[in-house]
């Protein structure tokens, strides 16, 4: 048991907006239709990009399964942010319709074509913002062959160009480059060392390799149809290369972060990080990560390695991080 906690302490609050008390506000409009409280946490975000995109991916979800994203527009259809909301929305629903269709089949075009558009719109009508170039790089993913080479690295360029150190970019290229889509391990691994090495110190940008190594991972399982003994990956945490990446992305990524809360935006790279240090046996990363979190957690990637519950507070409890 740790010190100075209950086990109930120990448990993980798997909150989908990470703490985040205004967008959950914000949420909970939608489940009754109202899209004006969308409007003031959008306004009041303003351009912090992290916290915009946090936001507005987490709205997405929420408005995939409604129309109050198309209530929002109606009412304002010249607004910037609802025709961002509009175009997330859309990537949102293209990629829940390649989910129940299944691994292999291919998602109607049209309505790929409908998000792109739903994109293009959204950039246009705010042409300082990246969160849209973000929902575009994402839904490439979903054309059969992806995108043209010359296509991606334009729509890159722009949302580089926005801005350049954009976890959420940085991870939709990562996706786009894995084996699962449109790339292999080493294009995906290498994007993500060469994003990380340009990185400044205090840039999260090196968490993409542990991003990278869970990518890996769950290719594996999906191949072997889930069944963890037969995936050949060993040493996939535990190997010297696993923890060197994660004692290399302490290094520059928390060693110059400074001491400053944790932001929503920032809890679920650090649960990546946090569980790789876990599997990787580094306590000394581990147990820091974990007091910086409390009980923050995000499913992924815990639900890879087993139950996301079990583990973290397994970790907690063997760590010993004060409840």
């Amino acid at each position: 048991m740790a010190r100075g906690g209950s086990r109930r302490d120990l448990i993980p609050d798997f909150d989908p907006d990470c703490g985040d008390a205004a967008l959950t506000r914000a949420r909970q409009d939608i489940v009754i239709g109202r899209w004006q409280g969308l409007r003031e946490l959008l306004r009041a975000t303003g351009p912090d990009w992290p916290s915009r995109g946090h936001r507005v991916r987490s709205l997405a979800q929420a408005c995939a399964a409604n129309s109050t994203a198309e209530s929002w527009l109606a009412a304002e259809p010249r607004g910037a942010d609802p025709l961002v909301l509009r175009a997330a929305t859309e990537t949102t629903r293209a990629f829940s319709l390649a989910m129940a269709a299944g691994r292999g089949v291919a998602v109607d075009q049209r309505r790929v074509d409908t998000a792109v558009l739903a994109c293009l719109r959204a950039t246009e009508a705010y042409p300082e913002d990246p969160t849209p170039w973000v929902s575009l790089i994402s839904v490439a993913r979903l054309y059969p062959s992806g995108v043209r080479r010359q296509e991606l690295g334009r729509w890159w360029d722009e949302l580089h160009r926005r801005d350049p150190y954009s976890v959420e970019g940085h991870l939709q290229v990562l996706h786009y480059y894995s084996s699962r889509w449109h790339g292999s391990h080493g294009l995906m691994y290498d994007f993500a060392r060469d994003a990380a090495g340009v990185s400044p110190p205090g840039c999260p940008l090196p968490v993409l390799v542990q991003y990278a190594r869970v990518e890996e991972y769950r290719y594996a399982l999906d191949a072997s149809g889930g069944q963890h003994a037969s995936m050949g990956l060993g040493t996939h945490w535990t190997g010297s290369g696993a923890v060197g990446d994660v004692r290399r992305t302490w290094e520059r990524w928390i060693g110059g972060r400074g001491g400053g809360a944790v932001t929503p935006a920032e809890v679920r790279d650090l649960n990546h990080l946090a569980h790789a240090a876990c599997q990787a046996g580094v306590r000394e990363v581990a147990g820091p990560l974990l007091r910086m979190l409390g009980g923050r957690a995000t499913r992924t990637p815990w639900a890879y390695t087993g139950d996301p519950v079990k583990q973290f507070t397994r970790w907690r409890r063997e760590i010993e991080v004060p409840g």
